[in-house]
């Protein structure tokens, strides 16, 4: 195999020496252009002729499998990487070896605030861990924080003074203390049982509340904290610490709100200060403001733009709940086709509204679908009489609507609450609604009629109704549809369930 020196292979890459396959690496491609060096094709595609080495204009780096390579010709690429190791390894000319990026870990810092090193120095015995029932080993309070080249414990006589738990000895502490990320990386475990003194964490709590369902941190978290809080967790699963490897089951990295495209600074006096707006429009307004202005993950603008709106949808809220206050005027009698209708528009904004909190976090677009059950809820009231508004309906409602609005406006949603509906303790506390899927069922859609993939009309059917024979007929009876016909054949009826009916006709 001849032998070439070349400036773009990496040192710390395996060995330093790397294969050269020039027909398929573009590195290795245009070097052998560059000073006339031959090439071979030694990969053909799976599918087509494989190139000739003359007709190469660039290397080919497509899988395929092995040719020009004596007894692995016509292998797959993976197999014959494979079937290689094994006949090096078999001759005993090499073996396999997995190369890893990880590297050490410094987590020694000459300052006070970070978990002491529990490590002792003895003259005699030399380094000796603390024995585990003195740990943890506490920060000392007698510290001189004024710079000394060396880490403020060591200003700490009490702290530094230490017997070798090996010999009984006179020692001295370790006086650097760990990263912070040391920390950071499993609190969530201290959390669980803060004032735990039997170890780390109880194991018993780990085991009920671990993994964290949901974590919301910055994107920046995920390559460096998000990392560490993994190995953490890793290595006490497999000490059987914790019964889970994994210490998140979600993560949301969460936008920036934006002042003149940067981030809000005081120092640039680019912050804003929410008390003129809440006194002017009041705090749920502009809350609604912040939720409404896009997706949690993305950054956005600062506007106050928006307030007047929110503003606005607070108020036809609360005078939604006042004018229904008073529910003894309304009838109970069976609900008819606007009350059904309503109780769709209430259940299908619900399904959504409980997807976008709960599952797609999308916080505006379920503000979105609370709007649209408010919209539905004033359409209602100018369509139907007030004495022949449902009585039953109007409560389900008013119930499902306080209950959705109060992580958006927890202050009108409580007064709602209390005061309008008459309800004992805090609607804070009420669990979420579940929406009724019998209510999102249509009993008739509207389907669209086609000609050739062109709209020519609408068709209403009852809901679910997919008999290709007599939707044909009624598409048939529509007189734009039957013009577009003309008498021509039909050669082939496509139907969407629920959305269109397509005729496809040929020519006479």
């Amino acid at each position: 195999v001849p032998i070439w020196v070349a400036d773009y292979v990496l040192m710390d890459y395996g060995s330093g020496a790397v294969m050269g396959v020039p027909a398929h690496d573009q590195r290795d491609f245009e070097f052998v252009k560059k000073y006339d060096l031959p090439l071979r094709v030694v990969i053909h595609p799976l599918e087509g002729p494989g190139p000739r080495e003359a007709d190469l204009m660039a290397a080919d780096p497509r899988y395929g499998r092995m040719v020009n390579s004596g007894p692995f010709d016509g292998l797959c690429l993976d197999e014959a990487l494979a079937r290689v190791a094994d006949h090096l390894e078999e001759k005993g000319l090499g073996r396999r070896a997995v190369h890893y990026r990880l590297r050490d870990w410094l987590i020694s810092r000459q300052r006070y605030w970070g978990a002491p090193i529990p490590i002792i120095y003895c003259d005699a015995c030399g380094v000796v861990p603390v024995r585990e029932e003195d740990l943890p080993v506490l920060l000392p309070d007698t510290v001189d924080f004024r710079p000394a080249g060396a880490s403020p414990l060591a200003t700490s006589p009490g702290f530094l003074a230490a017997d070798c738990p090996q010999c009984g000895g006179a020692a001295r502490r370790e006086t650097d203390t760990m990263d912070t990320f040391v920390c950071s990386s499993w609190y969530y475990l201290r959390y669980l049982s803060p004032r735990f003194e039997g170890g780390a964490f109880r194991p018993e709590d780990a085991a009920y509340w671990m993994p964290v369902d949901q974590y919301v941190g910055g994107v920046e978290h995920a390559v460096m904290h998000l990392l560490y809080s993994r190995f953490f967790m890793k290595v006490l699963y497999d000490e059987g610490l914790v019964k889970q490897p994994e210490p998140f089951v979600r993560l949301l990295t969460q936008g920036m709100v934006l002042k003149e495209g940067a981030a809000m600074s005081k120092s640039r006096g680019t912050s804003v200060v929410p008390d003129p707006m809440v006194a002017a429009y009041g705090a749920d307004a502009v809350r609604l403001n912040t939720l409404f202005a896009g997706p949690p993950d993305k950054d956005f603008e600062w506007t106050d733009q928006g307030m007047e709106g929110a503003a606005r949808f607070v108020g036809r809220v609360w005078r939604l709940a006042r004018f229904w206050k008073d529910r003894a005027a309304l009838t109970s009698t069976s609900p008819g086709e606007e009350e059904r209708r309503l109780r769709r528009v209430l259940h299908t904004s619900l399904q959504r509204m409980t997807a976008d909190v709960g599952e797609r976090q999308n916080l505006n677009t379920a503000l979105a679908a609370a709007m649209e059950m408010v919209n539905a809820a004033y359409a209602y009231r100018e369509e139907v009489p007030a004495s022949r508004q449902h009585a039953g309906l109007v409560a389900e409602f008013l119930d499902i609507l306080v209950r959705v609005i109060a992580p958006f406006m927890p202050h009108l949603a409580e007064e709602l609450w209390r005061v309008e509906l008459g309800r004992d303790g805090s609607v804070h506390r009420q669990p979420w609604p579940a929406f009724d899927p019998e209510a999102l069922k249509a009993e008739a859609v509207t389907l669209v009629v086609q000609v050739n993939g062109r709209v020519r009309d609408h068709l209403t059917v009852p809901a679910g109704f997919t008999d290709e024979v007599a939707l044909r007929e009624q598409a048939l009876d529509l007189d734009r549809v039957n013009r577009a016909v003309n008498g021509r054949p039909i050669r082939r009826l496509i139907v969407v369930p629920g959305k269109l009916v397509n005729l496809v006709v040929g020519e006479e």
